[in-house]
């Protein structure tokens, strides 16, 4: 099913995306979103979240993120002053856990599964978030994934970089930091856009992303930031109110590909996109984000050039500081469906100060 976005909506009258429900195909996940954006003017009675806390200590050592802190397995953390790695407490992946037995079923399949698990702290005070650190501050959070990216995908599959932002996305420690997830198997999501973006390079000759890119720079009315080496979209296809991809102009298949000037300019617009967001409900804007690239291990000696680097934030604030979007009922059973045009929200992002709230707070 092709959806038009353009004709005569039943009952007479000119179809308007911000007025009137239909469905967009996602071409990375090989489905489809409905937009309904008439949806957002409901009077809102539902539950509200709690706004983050605004009072974190720069230092608590009961945090056990904190320079100097105890951990839970009593192992005490150096006084680091920069960006800080060390294998995660409570892996969900091992790098020796035992293989299944044989099934007697194919409905009841089991496959090995190893790894390891890292956690990296961006900075050594808690108070901080990406977006109100120093860009040589968050250039040398994306030196330290790079490594990462290098050392763990010398050997395996996949390395998941990802950030869970605010307790609303399950974050427990209130402490600037990301987790690193290596596996000895491509998980679903790198399944299916490994498999879309093989077919549109193959069907196309152009990269998926690396032209989408193109068009939306063209395009401009989902663009929400922009600059030399990245653009930062709301995705034709999204479906988190403020959801965004960021993408490099070039061709790149992974981090550890980029230039010293790529990161730099990285540094810059992830300063300016996470600014924004803060600044959308004046508050620290909770997301879950992460990075997508080419495959590593044994898919290093493979032609990988379908891949385009990417990295997707998952905010799930809607209304407020306190009304969120519920991915429940129909989207879990149906399919996606969000509340707002990716125009409205690309729109809504592009105007906003890019500087921070509380800074403009100090000038006062």
């Amino acid at each position: 099913m092709e959806p038009s976005l353009a004709g005569t909506a039943e009952g007479g009258g000119r179809f308007r995306a911000s007025e009137h429900q239909h469905v967009r195909y996602n071409p990375l996940r090989d489905d489809w979103v409905l937009v309904s954006a008439h949806r957002v003017k409901r009077p809102w009675q539902g539950q509200l979240e709690k706004p983050p806390p605004e009072d974190v200590p720069r230092w608590d050592p009961k945090n056990p993120l904190c320079p100097g802190a105890t951990r839970a397995n009593g192992e005490v953390n150096p006084n680091y002053e920069g960006t800080f790695v060390f294998p995660n407490d409570f892996p969900a992946l091992q790098p020796d856990a035992p293989e299944p037995d044989d099934s007697d079923h194919p409905l009841f399949r089991a496959a090995p599964a190893r790894g390891v698990c890292k956690v990296m702290c961006f900075h050594p005070w808690s108070d901080l978030t990406l977006p109100l650190m120093s860009l040589p501050e968050i250039r040398a959070v994306i030196d330290a994934w790079a490594e990462l990216a290098t050392e763990l995908g010398a050997s395996y599959p996949w390395v998941q970089i990802f950030e869970n932002k605010g307790a609303m996305m399950g974050c427990s420690n209130p402490h600037p930091h990301c987790q690193v997830w290596a596996s000895s198997f491509l998980p679903n999501e790198a399944c299916l856009e490994d498999r879309t973006q093989r077919q549109h390079l193959s069907q196309h000759g152009v990269p998926m992303l690396l032209e989408y890119a193109e068009q939306e720079a063209c395009r401009k009315e989902r663009l929400v930031a922009e600059n030399a080496d990245w653009l930062v979209v709301v995705p034709y296809w999204a479906t988190w109110p403020y959801q965004t991809l960021l993408l490099p102009r070039r061709h790149v298949c992974r981090l550890q590909d980029l230039s010293d000037s790529e990161k730099d300019s990285l540094a810059s617009i992830m300063q300016r996109l996470l600014i924004k967001y803060d600044n959308l409900f004046e508050v620290s804007f909770p997301y879950s984000m992460g990075w997508h690239g080419a495959p590593t291990g044994p898919y290093l000696e493979e032609d990988c050039r379908h891949w385009q680097l990417h990295a997707h934030y998952y905010p799930p604030l809607l209304r407020s500081a306190t009304v969120r979007k519920f991915m429940v009922g129909y989207e879990m059973l149906a399919q996606a469906q969000r509340d707002l045009t990716p125009e409205q929200a690309a729109e809504r992002l592009r105007s906003l100060s890019e500087v921070h709230y509380k800074k403009r707070a100090e000038e006062l």
